[in-house]
């Protein structure tokens, strides 16, 4: 995409950081994707990482309140964990309940945006009460699709009158924005995508001087309480989340195209996984960086793995590599000053690339604007992260595992 086709949605995030501030800051920390789709947005949490898609065509479609509108909806899918909840739910009822808890709260939506009312519905419901109650009503039954990328060319952004939005019940059951991404979420544990947006939420609070919108207030002081899911469940299921699924030959099922006397595919999961370790004199904290190794080296050995290993400092000062099961390595101490970059630079470079980079640092130090690879921080007690982007693990509240 061209930056001028890009125009209108930065544009939108300006007025955003203008007006509203904590919207703004939120927004920011979503990583973008390219989409061209059938809506003018789209968003999903993808290995655990929030992620914004804007179809350039269809938004520009919008006036600048409607757009500002669709990213405040999109912003309320995400501070909600929409996606994530959904699991085992009725796709398409869900994702219709899950727009009508949140679009009677949100001014200026176009005007096909999904209201209770047109479904004789009160406002103010809770999204499992609004899902109970669609699961009821026979005209909607027929509503068995697995998302909003199957649609009509009369739906391809364009703008509806009132009276269309309230027209046959297919019409009505539209929501504004395409939920179709939403299944990528399910790699995703709930409890680890909460932790994600309570970090995100944290911090378009103190970056917005503490602005809150008002219907969001008791969701915003909920995750400004101090987290209680303990460090190695974070650890544990940020490696489980993205990691890499891979291939081998099994006798036990046959393969599909040349049949019983060929063996078949089977699918494996194992890691492969970047860990970087800032090598500087101010993360020298050497009882919480063996408990953290202890930890990461248990999830390590519990699966297939390949685990490379850099100290850096202002540049890679050392590479350790292990297959399989990885042993203990001894500790390198390096010094000197700290840059962030040269670990995801090695680890763009890597084939296959790595599913994910946990980063033990302070933070103090230049870092990438961007990185499409997962990303965990892990700081020492008084480091900070150093980007918008990522997940945070302060090593102050680490405690050995039992």
């Amino acid at each position: 995409m061209s930056p001028e086709s890009l125009r209108p949605l930065e544009d939108t995030v300006v007025r955003l950081l203008k007006n509203r501030p904590f919207y703004g800051q939120f927004l920011l920390q979503f990583r973008r994707r390219p989409y061209s789709g059938m809506k003018a947005v789209a968003v999903t949490i993808c290995d655990a990482v929030p992620t914004l898609m804007v179809d350039p065509e269809h938004y520009a479609i919008f006036s600048p309140p409607e757009q500002e509108a669709l990213l405040e909806h999109l912003i309320k899918h995400i501070i909600h964990l929409h996606p994530s909840r959904r699991k085992e739910r009725h796709q398409r009822l869900w994702d219709l309940a899950c727009d009508l808890a949140i679009n009677t709260g949100i001014e200026n939506l176009p005007a096909e945006a999904s209201q209770p009312h047109r479904f004789r519905l009160p406002a103010g419901l809770a999204t499992e009460e609004y899902y109970s109650k669609l699961l009821l009503m026979p005209e909607l039954g027929s509503q068995t699709g697995a998302g909003d990328g199957e649609r009509t060319a009369d739906n391809h952004g364009e703008k509806a009158t009132p009276g269309d939005a309230a027209g046959e019940s297919s019409d009505r059951a539209e929501t504004i924005d395409d939920h179709q991404y939403w299944n990528e979420a399910d790699r995703t544990p709930l409890n680890l995508s909460e932790q994600v947006v309570r970090q995100m939420v944290q911090t378009a609070w103190k970056r917005s001087q503490g602005e809150t919108p008002g219907d969001l207030e008791e969701l915003v002081q909920k995750f400004l309480r101090p987290e209680t899911i303990p460090w190695q469940q974070i650890l544990s299921q940020f490696i489980g989340s993205t990691g890499r699924v891979g291939r081998t030959g099994t006798w036990k099922r046959g393969h599909r195209r040349f049949g019983h006397a060929t063996p078949g595919i089977r699918k494996q999961q194992y890691l492969n996984l970047v860990i970087g370790i800032d090598v500087s004199d101010s993360t020298d904290t050497q009882p919480l960086r063996e408990a953290f190794a202890q930890e990461l080296l248990k999830i390590a050995r519990s699966r297939k793995s390949r685990v490379t290993i850099l100290y850096a400092g202002s540049r890679i000062q050392r590479v350790d590599k292990f297959s399989g099961s990885p042993q203990v390595t001894e500790v390198y101490r390096g010094g000197g000053f700290t840059d962030l970059r040269p670990v995801f630079d090695y680890a763009c470079k890597m084939q296959p690339r790595p599913a994910a980079i946990i980063y033990l640092t302070d933070g103090y130090g230049p870092a990438p604007e961007q990185s499409d690879i997962p990303t965990l921080w892990v700081l020492s007690p008084e480091g900070k992260k150093p980007v918008n982007w990522g997940l945070e693990l302060r090593l102050e509240t680490l405690t050995p595992s039992p």
